[in-house]
């Protein structure tokens, strides 16, 4: 059995994902599209795990993109089948039940910046740079690029990165809501895993309650989104989680959520 692309390891409720490939700057091939489906499944499943940190081996590169020479070599039908196995994936962690932060260690172009944006936040290091630059290999982004981007960053911003295919820095990428947080090299774990113990302490349902109305709202009329967010509103006072958050706020204590 070939060795896994991932390394995965729990610090208390939080799940850390790191792509290993760092010889080829983390890029996603085949494999690692499995395996990043298979890990965030099995995160999904896993009562314990309340938040999810997603990262990159090494100091170079969170993903520095997908695996250039294994695509060079496909068919137009197995390209096509490359960027739905991708789409699937990323698909499947945007829609996890569960907070998902990109921790960016460094470079996020093409299929890494699809990777990082299908994440629900983003925190990133001031020595990063994202960009989407498939246009310089006569291609265009696969794994959802211009959906995600057009809905971060907007028309202008997601034409002015795909047509030209620069990268920007981080701080850039922060101005235009790319990525939430860009925080010194040195300090990036450090206020990442802060981020997810802290998210991870939250009431899981109604972290569920959140990320379900965004990811619905985002795709449908206000009134839509107004409805399903009044459904998921009351739905939070069957929880036993909703008495535990307002009984210790009541009683000034700090609560104790068990996802229930």
């Amino acid at each position: 059995m070939s060795e896994s692309p991932l390394l995965i390891e729990d610090t208390g409720a939080v799940r850390r994902i790191t792509v290993n490939r760092p010889d080829k700057l983390n890029a996603l091939n085949l494999a690692t599209l499995d395996a990043l489906a298979e890990a965030f499944e099995a995160a999904g499943r896993d009562d314990a795990v309340r938040a999810v940190v997603l990262t990159g081996a090494g100091a170079k590169a969170f993903v520095a993109g997908a695996d250039i020479a294994e695509m060079n070599t496909l068919t137009p039908v197995q390209g096509r089948d490359f960027s739905q196995r991708g789409q699937r994936m990323m698909r499947a962690v945007e829609t996890l039940s569960k907070p998902v932060v990109a921790m960016v260690n460094g470079f996020a172009l093409g299929g890494g910046l699809e990777l990082a944006m299908c994440c629900h936040l983003r925190v990133a290091a001031d020595t990063a740079k994202v960009g989407q630059p498939e246009v310089n290999l006569g291609l265009i982004p696969g794994f959802g690029g211009t959906q995600r981007l057009l809905r971060l960053a907007g028309r202008a911003a997601t034409l002015e990165l795909c047509l030209v295919g620069a990268p920007i820095d981080a701080n850039r990428a922060r101005e235009l809501g790319i990525v939430n947080r860009v925080v010194p090299a040195a300090e990036l774990e450090t206020e990442t895993m802060k981020l997810a113990q802290q998210l991870a302490a939250s009431a899981p349902l109604a972290m569920r309650g959140v990320l379900d109305c965004v990811n619905f709202g985002g795709e449908c009329s206000i009134e839509e989104g107004l409805a399903y967010e009044t459904a998921q509103f009351g739905l939070m006072f069957s929880t036993t989680d909703m008495r535990e958050g307002t009984g210790a706020f009541l009683e000034r204590r700090k609560p104790a959520f068990t996802g229930s």
